[in-house]
């Protein structure tokens, strides 16, 4: 078999980049004096990079991600807000994920709820996590017309499959019981098996004034409150703090 033939091979199996780097190893005359096993592994390692980095970008482009630029090591400990550094930095590395754990992101307008959430999304892409940010007005919005066009079911399965799910602008409103219904419907089935940070202005003790029919609220927040972590963005000093916005250049953000 001729060096091309395996090239073209290696392309018709969509290995591109280990086509390309057989190439450039032929075209390289110091690469003679280098062992077969050597070569082949440089070959397999430039092919193994490249697939891992495109599914990372294919994660996070599906993650729709409202601040994709968002990452921990740039949370400003000194804004003038407190913060539990220990607690974020323990989440970042996704342990909750892998225990099925919910996080709670709780502060004002302003306070850098969905920055932070991006940032642990980031955080769980990097490690192959499939994530998916939503506001709640969208989520609602999906799930009313899923019903109306009868796809009610698969849209649901949708919101349960991400390992992380990201919920922000968590009960701004009030809910109606129709749409109370069907958030019960995907929290539970995320319950105990996959992960959803929740942003929101307000506490959990809040939120039973948002949710007017008392036992789908019951049933709500007994499934996202338990085992469940909470970061909450409370100021310090309110005079001199500055928004997250304004730290980071960020422009129209919700939260």
């Amino acid at each position: 078999m001729t060096n091309e033939a395996t090239i073209n091979k290696l392309l018709e199996m969509r290995m591109s980049t280990m086509a390309d780097t057989f190439r450039s190893q032929l075209d390289d005359p110091s690469m003679n004096s280098v062992p077969f096993e050597d070569r082949f592994g440089l070959i397999v390692d430039m092919e193994y990079d490249n697939r891992k980095n495109n599914r990372l970008q294919r994660l996070i482009r599906n993650a729709s991600l409202d601040q994709p630029q968002a990452d921990i090591s740039d949370i400003n400990y000194k804004s003038g807000r407190k913060l539990n550094k220990n607690l974020i930095s323990r989440l970042a590395t996704c342990e909750y994920i892998r225990q099925q754990h919910n996080i709670l992101i709780l502060g004002a307008t302003g306070s850098g709820k969905s920055y932070m959430a991006c940032a642990l999304g980031m955080a769980a892409c990097k490690q192959y996590y499939s994530v998916k940010y939503v506001r709640l007005p969208e989520l609602l919005a999906d799930l009313a017309i899923a019903r109306g066009e009868g796809n009610f079911p698969k849209v649901i399965k949708q919101y349960t499959k991400y390992s992380l799910l990201i919920v922000d602008e968590w009960l701004l409103i009030k809910l109606t019981e129709s749409e109370a219904r069907d958030l019960l419907e995907i929290i539970h089935k995320r319950h105990k098996k996959a992960s959803t940070i929740f942003c929101s202005q307000f506490s959990p003790a809040g939120w039973f004034k948002k949710i007017e029919e008392a036992t789908l609220a019951d049933a709500i927040l007994d499934r996202i409150i338990h085992d469940s972590y909470t970061i909450e963005i409370s100021y310090v000093d309110k005079e001199n703090d500055k928004s997250m916005r304004e730290i980071y250049g960020i422009k129209n953000s919700k939260n």
